[in-house]
């Protein structure tokens, strides 16, 4: 889930305005969203009648685990025109920037290693890599699955440097990912 939470937090960091801070106003804002109190409880892990307690006012703080997953609800639907404005300028004008650190292995030719190490890398894909992360993520792909669109690009981009080097490597894996942080 690491390429997924990295997507999530790079599509908070566009929001044009904050979402509702209070409890009564972040649970008024998921009650819109998901239409009812039994929806929303069975969303947070609560009761219907917690929900309406939150709704009505009637209890001004929740629990600390109940109140993180309110703020993760919230933030999740907060914008979603924004988000999609922001990845469809990505996929296709701008790009996204990696900013990893994990171990990468790769297959290239005899007498190479395909023992990994950790790197530190910052790469900016082009908008073809962000349009195929996008698809996958929004298709329901596995973490697997989006991190060889990104081992892709980095071996196209940064081992290869497009076609300038290395063209023996044929695969390039990311593996014990330590960070990643996305950018678009």
């Amino acid at each position: 889930m690491e390429i997924h939470d990295a997507i999530e937090r790079a599509d908070r960091e566009g929001f044009t305005r904050e979402p509702p801070k209070t409890l009564k106003g972040q649970i008024g804002f998921l009650l819109k969203q998901l239409g009812s109190a039994k929806a929303v409880a069975t969303e947070l892990g609560v009761t219907a009648d917690s929900v309406n307690r939150y709704r009505r006012g009637a209890r001004k703080h929740a629990r600390a685990d109940v109140a993180a997953k309110i703020d993760d609800a919230v933030r999740t639907r907060w914008q979603p025109l924004v988000r999609k404005r922001r990845q469809r300028q990505a996929a296709t004008m701008g790009g996204i920037t990696v900013e990893t650190r994990a171990r990468f292995g790769y297959k290239a030719g005899p007498l190479s290693t395909d023992d990994g190490r950790f790197r530190r890398l910052t790469v900016h894909l082009p908008p073809a890599y962000a349009h195929r992360l996008f698809n996958a993520r929004d298709t329901g792909a596995s973490d697997q699955q989006m991190r060889e669109i990104i081992a892709e690009g980095f071996k196209e981009i940064y081992f290869q440097d497009g076609g300038g080097r290395a063209m023996g490597l044929s695969d390039v894996e990311i593996n014990d990912i330590d960070y990643l942080d996305l950018d678009y």
